[in-house]
């Protein structure tokens, strides 16, 4: 898949207009970008309720792959305000992030916005069909969560994981060929 895009092509964060990330997404996507939208589905309050409506992981955000200096049929897009990144400099998100966001959204896994976090472990999923995503563990009751970010927004996600399928992935924090089981 990643060998369709010139070398040229990144993934960025677009601020896009309150509420209008899907219509934006679609609008880049008809126009022969990709386009990334995260999203999830809340819990309700009431289980009388009618309907779950997927919800934007990354409100105001939506990802587009494109070349930099080719940006300008994204700018017009209807919908978007500007590129995310360092004052008027557009920074590219890391390609990791974008991978481990897309697995965790296409495995359906009860996923939801979470605070940025700074400190915590970080970890890898070693089994499961997530093995190999990495990101912050958090300890919650009973459970653990693993929290994906995605750095130059300052936003992550939370999933649900089970504690066995985790191990450190700090440096200095595990033997390459014994890595430390998180407990």
């Amino acid at each position: 898949m990643e060998s369709n895009y010139h070398s040229g092509e990144q993934w960025f964060a677009l601020r896009v207009k309150g509420r209008s990330e899907q219509v934006t997404s679609t609008i880049l996507e008809n126009k022969g970008y990709q386009a990334f939208l995260p999203t999830y589905r809340p819990r309700l309050m009431r289980p009388d309720s009618m309907g779950r409506l997927d919800r934007p992981l990354f409100p105001g955000y939506i990802f587009c792959r494109f070349d930099l200096l080719r940006r300008l049929p994204i700018l017009t897009t209807p919908g978007v305000i500007h590129v995310v990144g360092a004052g008027k400099i557009p920074v590219p998100v890391d390609d990791q992030e974008i991978r481990s966001l897309q697995r965790v959204v296409k495995q359906q896994l009860d996923v939801s916005p979470s605070d940025f976090l700074t400190v915590g472990d970080r970890v890898r999923i070693i089994e499961g069909a997530l093995a190999g995503v990495e990101g912050i563990l958090m300890e919650f009751r009973n459970g653990m969560h693993l929290v994906l970010s995605v750095s130059l927004l300052c936003r992550s996600i939370r999933v649900e994981l089970h504690k066995d399928f985790v191990v450190s992935s700090t440096p200095g924090l595990q033997a390459s060929t014994n890595p430390r089981r998180i407990a």
